[in-house]
């Protein structure tokens, strides 16, 4: 028994030896993190002096004709870029329409730039954090011949986490020319266990690259980081807060482009929250990307068949996946650019635009929807050409009160362009004189067109008129139509359809253009001008950077789509009871649009369904007493209704971007 005991406290005193050595060891580590952590607070506080210092210097102002030229010479490297992929017509049509960016913008564009700077305070606010669970993060960068500043500037970014349980996986495919990589990786690892490194026997390229970084990885969040890049300091703390305070489990952030340091940025993206619509047109969402661990396995590993668009492709698999998808509306990452990044000119890595239209497909195919990836006028943009299913009815719906000539344009290009043939006009006469009827009777002949009379009981009310309209429809399909429109694109009904049809969509709305070749509407975003105001109103039709982040381009998602055009399924409207007609003027398919959303469904605005809408740009002027009250009343019921979702902000549009206007310009 006294040897029992005995053998018992020599364990006892072996295991407090061992706990008092693994005690220390973490004294000095933690002692070690301490001065890493100052030594880069101590950076940025001198970083941000010298920048001050830098920009208040005699020297900042006298260079300042200098730093012009170099973006002269920017530009005219983007001119020739643009000269040789859209030939010397389109260029000249660019340079002579293109808008300078204004003084504030570029004042505000920096004050965005350097909220890579933090300050001390918020740092140890950050870092002091007890969040309600433990999350590791692993931070995944394959690393390839990687130019040894970048290399620094990367890691040191990921060592000013205010957020500090991370780790940081580099898998090494570089050549033999460039064992830098390896040497100053290791002497960043030899003072930081959190750093850890694998030099690969060869260059598997770039999915098998970060898979082996995946290998290395044991945190329960995954975080993409390119090799050249930089995060800001707070990335993984506000990553940290959506997955403690709505579950995310993925989640992704604004961006910005810089070229030699965060402060010289030149372009945001500020992005909407997820959208699968905006996603199959082009890869908006890029950095930075933090998923699950368990959304990992279910959505699998990088695939080498989409090297080029990698992530673009592993994007699309684990948005297929998630459960909670959340947008942080926060510039978080920057991203270099340089000649030979994607982020300066696409045309670095061409191969790119082929691996994307493949893992379109293959994420169609995933999803049971039948179409075909087409390239688009911009690089990196792409369209679909859904499938068609049969040849429903489609039942056009046009409200009517005189105007026969302008009645008479929009009819004859539906009937003269139109390439889908299935259709019924449903033409709504309210009140019209004799000379209308007199033009009705000229469309008797056409036994696709029936005139409805409606009778009001009150004043115009256009919810009531096309609720009334909707009951002679006898398609599946209803489409409202003014009758101040002209078609443009001869299957505009076809792009609408194919959106139509598909199960998670409720309506599809299209391009319209003033007569003049301005935008009228590109889609509706909730808030502008204190209610709803039009996307990109009065932009060029050929605005020449394509609206902001190409949106006048793209089928995308939005909020709300006018019912000067819009397309939703009859069983769905009889499901929602119409329009709602205490909104007679304003609002009425704003409030329908919100309604379809609140069911669950997608509203989709295609730019590739385009008409003329002859509307008056001062149309809508509230000059009598009464037309003032009136649409003060449908605006105040409008912001009642949906005041929790004003409140949140559209989030098809951004935060960060202006409500008192509607050029997506900065808040």
């Amino acid at each position: 028994m006294d040897n029992e005991r005995l053998g018992t406290n020599e364990e006892l005193l072996g295991r407090i030896d061992r706990l008092e050595r693994e005690n220390e060891e973490l004294k000095q580590k933690n002692a070690s993190l301490t001065t890493t952590v100052s030594r880069q607070s101590a950076l940025i506080s001198a970083t941000n002096k010298a920048l001050n210092d830098m920009r208040g210097s005699k020297s900042w102002r006298i260079t300042r004709p200098l730093r012009a030229l170099t973006m002269l010479k920017l530009l005219i490297i983007r001119g020739l870029l643009y000269l040789k992929n859209y030939g010397l017509k389109a260029t000249i049509k660019r340079i002579r329409t293109r808008r300078p960016p204004s003084m504030e913008y570029q004042q505000k564009l920096q004050e965005i730039a350097n909220r890579y700077y933090i300050s001390d305070e918020r740092r140890k606010a950050e870092s002091r954090t007890k969040f309600p669970k433990t999350v590791k993060f692993s931070v995944l960068v394959p690393l390839y011949n990687t130019p040894d500043k970048f290399l620094r500037e990367m890691i040191e970014s990921v060592q000013a986490q205010t957020y500090s349980d991370w780790e940081l996986c580099l898998a090494d495919g570089s050549d033999e020319a460039h064992a830098q990589v390896g040497k100053t990786v290791k002497e960043y690892a030899d003072r930081d266990d959190r750093i850890k490194y694998k030099k690969l026997e060869q260059n598997l390229g770039i999915s098998e690259n970060t898979n082996a970084c995946i290998d290395m990885s044991t945190g329960d969040y995954i975080a993409l980081f390119d090799h050249d890049d930089l995060l800001h300091p707070s990335a993984l703390y506000e990553v940290m807060k959506a997955i403690c305070e709505q579950g995310a489990d993925y989640i992704y952030t604004d961006e910005i482009t810089f070229s030699e340091v965060p402060s010289d940025a030149h372009t945001t993206n500020f992005k909407p929250d997820f959208s699968p619509d905006t996603l199959r047109s082009y890869n908006y969402i890029c950095h930075l990307s933090v998923f699950s661990r368990e959304l990992l396995q279910r959505a699998g590993k990088f695939n080498s068949d989409f090297d080029g668009s990698q992530d673009y492709d592993m994007i699309l698999r684990l948005t297929e996946n998630a459960e909670k998808i959340v947008h942080i509306p926060e510039v978080l990452y920057y991203w270099r650019s340089h000649k030979a990044s994607v982020a300066q000119n696409i045309s670095a890595k061409p191969y790119t635009l082929t691996a994307a239209k493949r893992a379109l497909s293959a994420h169609l195919e995933r999803l049971g929807l039948k179409g075909e990836v087409l390239d688009s006028s911009i690089p990196s943009v792409y369209r679909i050409k859904y499938e068609i299913t049969g040849e429903p009815l489609i039942s056009i719906l046009i409200p009517n009160y005189n105007n026969a000539d302008v009645l008479k344009v929009c009819l004859d290009s539906i009937r003269e362009k139109s390439t889908y043939k299935n259709y019924e006009i449903i033409i709504i006469e309210n009140n019209s004189n004799e000379e209308t009827f007199a033009y009705y009777d000229t469309l008797k002949d056409d036994p696709r067109i029936k005139i409805v009379v409606y009778h009001p009981e009150g004043g115009f009310n256009y919810p009531a008129i096309n609720n009334f309209g909707a009951k002679y429809a006898n398609g599946d399909y209803l489409l409202f139509l003014n009758n101040d429109v002209e078609i443009i694109t001869p299957d505009w009904m076809e792009e609408m359809l194919m959106y139509c049809q598909r199960r998670d969509v409720g309506a599809v709305g299209a391009k319209l253009y003033y007569p003049d070749d301005t935008v009228q509407h590109a889609g509706v975003i909730i808030g502008l001008g204190g209610v709803a105001g039009h996307s990109h109103k009065n932009y060029p039709r050929n605005d020449i950077e394509n609206g902001y982040q190409y949106r006048l381009k793209l089928v995308q998602n939005l909020s709300c789509c006018t019912a000067a055009c819009l397309m939703m399924k009859k069983s769905l409207y009889e499901e929602l009871d119409g329009f709602d007609e205490s909104f007679a003027v304003a609002f009425n398919d704003v409030d329908l649009c919100m309604r379809i959303r609140e069911k669950g469904y997608l509203i989709v605005f295609t730019p590739f369904a385009e008409l003329y809408h002859y509307e008056s740009k001062s149309r809508g002027t509230e000059d009598t007493p009464e037309k003032i009250a009136r649409f003060n009343g449908e605006a105040n019921r409008f912001k009642s209704r949906w005041a929790k979702q004003l409140l949140a902000g559209d989030p098809y549009y951004n935060p960060n971007l202006t409500l008192d206007r509607e050029d997506f310009t900065f808040k």
